[in-house]
């Protein structure tokens, strides 16, 4: 079996799905990539037993209609980065070995069997619907930096699709922050359904994600998102569990607004990061009437304190929080000005933000210092 197809073509399909190879894995068939013919498109599939991606192209020329063959990941990967522009590349398979061929480049690679590749049945779908790749992309950007790392409630490590009253709702969380935007849908009457996808599978469909309004289909089934672009088909296993009330996490009487400048409260508090503590990253934010004073001090001694002007007519009040998820969040959001709303030193801090297609809260829980 032969094919024939461009460097660029290959490399494109190989770096989409390329991400989910695990460098170190418990089944070797899993270090390969699943190389399928049919006619003149190549298909190439990735996974790790819970995210599989396939993607697309076309072919130049293929002397056989329909073939199937695994080939390892990081090696084919890296020789095809590694390749100049420009190049036409003629895979040759046979007894168990590619022979590639680009230029004056010749690479001999060791190959598996197909059958020996693990494959997701995509056939079952309970709930469909169709989204836009912008609205995805501002829904994951503005609130997938709140997702857990590795906490022991697994069902944290990763984020919420929560789908009722003809609107997509993505939360994540880790304890002590919580981040939430929704869209609107373009169908009504979709049964109320909610999807915890890993974070891994977050991350991995987030790099699929372009920013024009080209639609993509969703598809739930059981255990199972699937994702489906033009030329790639992104489908990730559920996780298993119950995610927790996001609702009573966000706060419903923050009467105390803190008004300002976005950049300018930006810059102040990755000033005061500097010379917060390393591990906690707690900072000291001071109200009065229309002034915010910041601190922030260490385990060295090492102190900092800046105050600027904002617009708060409320009481005074000092309150801790960890100076990297208002970062975070501050850093998520577009609008020139940031409204911040308080309620008391022991309360959780709201910060609202809007684009021209969804709605987001973030809540920051105090820490004591």
């Amino acid at each position: 079996m032969k094919i024939t197809l461009t460097r660029e073509n290959l490399l494109k399909v190989l770096q989409t799905v390329g991400g989910v190879v695990e460098k170190r894995q418990t089944m070797p068939i899993l270090g390969n990539i699943l190389f399928q013919v049919s006619e003149n498109t190549l298909t190439v599939t990735a996974s790790d037993l819970e995210i599989e991606t396939r993607a697309q192209t076309e072919l130049e020329s293929a002397d056989s209609s329909q073939f199937a063959i695994t080939l390892p990941a990081l090696k084919l990967i890296n020789i095809v980065r590694s390749l100049p522009d420009g190049l036409t590349i003629v895979m040759d398979f046979e007894d168990s070995r590619c022979n590639l061929a680009a230029g004056r480049s010749r690479f001999k690679l060791s190959t598996l069997p197909a059958e020996d590749f693990p494959t997701i049945d995509l056939t079952q779908a309970d709930l469909s619907f169709s989204l836009s790749q912008h609205q995805l992309k501002q829904l994951i950007n503005h609130s997938s930096f709140a997702m857990a790392i590795q906490d022991v409630r697994f069902y944290l490590n990763g984020m919420l699709f929560d789908i009722s009253n003809g609107s997509l709702r993505v939360v994540a969380t880790d304890g002590h922050r919580l981040s939430t935007c929704s869209t609107d849908l373009a169908i009504d009457g979709l049964a109320p359904t909610q999807a915890i996808l890993p974070r891994k599978g977050v991350l991995e469909l987030s790099k699929l994600i372009g920013d024009d309004d080209a639609l993509i289909e969703f598809a739930l089934a059981k255990n199972y998102l699937t994702v489906q672009f033009e030329e790639t088909v992104f489908t990730c296993k559920l996780v298993d569990g119950r995610f927790p009330d996001y609702r009573r996490v966000i706060p419903q009487h923050n009467d105390q607004l803190v008004t300002t400048d976005r950049e300018l409260l930006k810059s102040l508090l990755q000033r005061a990061s500097i010379l917060s503590n390393d591990k906690f990253k707690g900072i000291r934010l001071m109200l009065s009437n229309n002034l915010l004073a910041v601190s922030a001090s260490n385990s060295e001694q090492d102190e900092s304190h800046e105050d600027m002007a904002i617009d708060y007519q409320g009481t005074e009040m000092e309150v801790g929080f960890n100076v990297s998820y208002i970062l975070d969040v501050l850093n998520s959001m577009q609008e020139d000005t940031v409204t911040l709303l308080m309620k008391d030193a022991n309360s959780s801090c709201l910060i609202e933000g809007k684009t021209d297609i969804c709605q987001c809260q973030h809540v920051v829980m105090p820490m004591r210092l």
